[in-house]
């Protein structure tokens, strides 16, 4: 079994520490709308399952020993969050009432987190710590649940705290600098990630 004591608060921590995943859920929370806010949780985590599963079976290491692969998946991710925040910063709608399909938050969580290669790597090499080297994938899997568990009640937590103060983030003022400022923050990691070697 894996040592969940020590996995959960570990858990935790990686998921309030803040990234791309979390400016999307706070850009789509801040529109107001509950149902795109856990639309955007949904994506992110499928994201979070696709890499977990994909530790457990053996795939991210594919990412560890291929450079090629590694970098196609942190270009194309790196031009997805460069997309988002451009959209952002001067695309976005004065008068939007921030209703929008709840399945474009959905893919943009999950885009976000399939396109960030270190995600893939973070999964490969974190998730064997908290589990004994024979153990077989049920445990592993067992960890990849409970990791979706912790990230689901974080980011619901922050979303809801978020959508509680719509009223005032959706102020036009307030919303422009939102919008601009969650634009850029996309823009800076997806240069980040480019960048990286």
């Amino acid at each position: 079994m894996p040592n969940l004591l020590a996995f959960i608060p570990a858990a935790f921590l990686i998921a309030m520490v803040p990234g791309p995943a979390t400016v999307m859920l706070i850009k789509q929370a801040a529109k107001g709308s509950r149902r795109n806010s856990f639309a955007t949780i949904a994506g992110i985590e499928a994201g979070v399952a696709f890499w977990g599963l994909a530790a457990v079976f053996g795939l991210t290491a594919l990412l560890i020993a291929s450079q090629i692969a590694y970098d196609v998946l942190r270009v194309a991710g790196a031009v997805f969050l460069i997309y988002l925040g451009v959209k952002a910063l001067f695309f976005s709608k004065r008068g939007d009432d921030g209703e929008e399909p709840a399945g474009r938050g959905f893919r943009s969580g999950f885009l976000i987190n399939v396109g960030n290669p270190k995600a893939g790597v973070f999964a490969i090499s974190f998730l064997p710590q908290f589990v004994p080297a024979d153990a077989g994938p049920w445990p592993l899997l067992l960890c990849v649940a409970v990791w979706i568990a912790v990230d689901v009640v974080w980011f619901s937590a922050l979303a809801l705290l978020v959508t509680r103060l719509g009223e005032w983030l959706r102020r036009d003022r307030v919303k422009r600098w939102l919008e601009r400022t969650s634009g850029g923050v996309l823009v800076g990691f997806g240069v980040t990630v480019a960048l990286e070697g």
